[in-house]
């Protein structure tokens, strides 16, 4: 009897862990918790790791472009780690640094400094950590696999022939720029070939990248010269602070044209009463969306551009509701 019980219970003990093997997850996901902690497991570990070594947050161009990247990355299953420089280049060599020593695939890269910068490259060569380059190209570009950036050189053009186009007999132009930044340079350029021989006499004012000394630098031209038609400013930064000081100084008889296209610069625009007359516009959005579609193409041995200029294009007060005033394009 004693030995038919124990036959007994061994047969219930192995039917029992007969249907526990052979259990089937049914029901809902909370029924089944293991099965769905192990799916986000794999969700956390795909996709790849990428850098992104901003020059300066403080510039709303850079923060846009940098919000682009991440919402591109985010959106095909990846993550991306970001370092802002704040417009230190040695900071920005030693921020590469700590990227490669935790681990990324790729680096997006907005140089504060296009030559400081290449021992910082150079490290990320030997570690065989490719480099999507943006906005600003630095001089060692075979350290770089990618490029992608604005046509600054047609932004600046737009401006000059929109201004060339509403001053036929030429006139008194003041330039505000800054000499040491190559993508300055290029709008500059673009701008001035757009005006030659156009009858304008051109007038410098170079802000050493401290903006802060535009207003006193523009208050001498004001008082100075006894005509201005027209101020161009190298970027929408520069615009505002040249903005700020006509409206102080009682001066909306000048025409103002920037390059970028910022929320603050294209509300000015939209203001009939305003002296912004138009925008060489660039699109850090389109252009992120690029730099990252670049970036996983070259990771996955795919076919890319080794240099991409995304379009610019001229947004005046006819057309910048199109474009709308509270976001870039």
């Amino acid at each position: 009897m004693k030995k038919r019980k124990t036959i007994l219970v061994l047969m219930t003990l192995f039917a029992v862990l007969f249907i526990s093997g052979c259990k089937q997850n049914v029901g809902t996901p909370e029924d089944n918790a293991v099965v769905e902690e192990t799916e986000k497991e794999e969700d956390q570990t795909g996709g790849h790791v990428y850098g992104f070594c901003a020059s300066d947050l403080e510039d709303p161009f850079c923060e846009v472009l940098k919000e682009s990247v991440g919402t591109a990355v985010s959106e095909e299953g990846s993550r991306i780690l970001v370092r802002d420089a704040g417009g230190d280049a040695g900071l920005q060599n030693s921020q590469i640094h700590e990227l490669i020593g935790e681990g990324v695939e790729a680096v997006f890269l907005c140089p504060v400094d296009p030559s400081a910068v290449t021992p910082a490259l150079e490290e990320l060569d030997e570690a065989d950590i490719p480099v999507v380059n943006l906005d600003v190209q630095v001089d060692e570009t075979g350290l770089t696999e990618a490029f992608v950036g604005s046509d600054d050189y047609n932004a600046g053009k737009l401006c000059g022939e929109d201004l060339t186009g509403r001053k036929p007999d030429g006139g008194s132009v003041v330039i505000v720029d800054c000499l040491d930044s190559p993508v300055v340079n290029e709008r500059i350029t673009g701008f001035e070939e757009a005006i030659t021989n156009a009858g304008f006499e051109v007038t410098r004012i170079d802000t050493g990248n401290d903006y802060s000394t535009i207003p006193g630098k523009l208050r001498e031209n004001l008082s100075a010269e006894e005509q201005i038609d027209a101020i161009m400013c190298a970027d929408d930064r520069m615009a505002e602070q040249v903005l700020e000081t006509l409206d102080a100084e009682g001066r909306n008889d000048i025409s103002v044209y920037s390059v970028g296209g910022s929320p603050a610069v294209k509300s000015a625009l939209a203001d009939l009463t305003s002296p912004m007359t138009g925008i060489g516009a660039k699109s850090p959005i389109n252009m992120g969306k690029t730099a990252v579609k670049t970036a996983a193409a070259i990771l996955e041995n795919g076919v890319y551009e080794p240099e991409t200029y995304v379009e610019t294009f001229f947004i005046d007060k006819d057309n910048v509701d199109m474009y709308g005033t509270d976001g870039w394009q």
